[in-house]
């Protein structure tokens, strides 16, 4: 189980918005909207939900195991189906999907677990697109503003695996799915936002303090930063 609370909707909805591109290239890539039913796996707020009804071609199910999440999920997204479930024991009967979504939620659960269920639940000729990030393969510019180490610890503190972009590749291939794999590879303008789901993990006061260090410089120094996090865009076919 989750070692700490979600971060707030509007935090996870910023991250949402920061993927919204390579989303649309996955999704597009797959025919959305020839593809039903859908699963919205790890929903939480349903950031995503209703870009899954409106550009889908069936009904979307959301599923998350946060009960107070999923109502919020409710309303932004009333023509889903919301279903409290865990990832690894899904409610779900065999080859009852044509997509599943995820995006930054497998970092977070029991992998090898969701990996098998996913498998059961697709159609032949189902497919699972995911967006994972490998916080191990972090680039930040001038070093000064660096929080690899921060994210490194504070992610494996909190129960999640902060390498899990490189590992999910190798673990949908042993079960038999078919992987694609690309990189979110275009550079954008670092939001300062990132700090915001930094501190939301469970961080040492010594952490903390560094981490104050660091926003401080990176407000100076704004414009002239990197900060760039390799996310894995994987398509794995059944």
């Amino acid at each position: 189980m989750l070692a700490f609370s979600l971060p707030s909707r509007a935090l996870l909805e910023q991250q949402s918005d920061w993927l919204s591109p390579a989303r649309a290239r996955l999704l597009r890539r797959v025919q959305i909207a020839r593809r039903g039913p859908i699963l919205d796996l790890a929903c939480g707020y349903g950031a995503v939900t209703e870009e899954l009804l409106r550009r889908g071609g069936g009904a979307v199910v959301a599923l998350d195991r946060c009960l107070p999440a999923l109502g919020e999920a409710a309303s932004a997204a009333p023509g889903a189906t919301f279903v409290c479930a865990d990832a690894g024991r899904l409610p779900l009967a065999d080859a009852s999907m044509q997509l599943v979504f995820s995006q930054f939620a497998l970092l977070w659960l029991d992998v090898a677990a969701v990996v098998r269920e996913i498998h059961r639940v697709l159609q032949h000729g189902g497919v699972w697109t995911a967006l994972e990030p490998d916080f191990g393969g972090l680039i930040e510019h001038p070093p000064e503003i660096a929080t690899r180490e921060l994210w490194l610890r504070a992610v494996a503190r909190a129960g999640g695996d902060p390498h899990i972009g490189r590992k999910l590749p190798g673990l949908l291939s042993e079960v038999g799915f078919d992987v694609r794999v690309d990189l979110l590879e275009r550079l954008t303008p670092p939001s300062p936002d990132r700090f915001g789901l930094l501190r939301g993990l469970p961080l040492e006061d010594d952490e903390t303090r560094r981490l104050g260090q660091i926003e401080r410089l990176d407000r100076s120094i704004a414009g002239s930063q990197i900060a760039h996090l390799p996310v894995f865009l994987i398509t794995a076919g059944k």
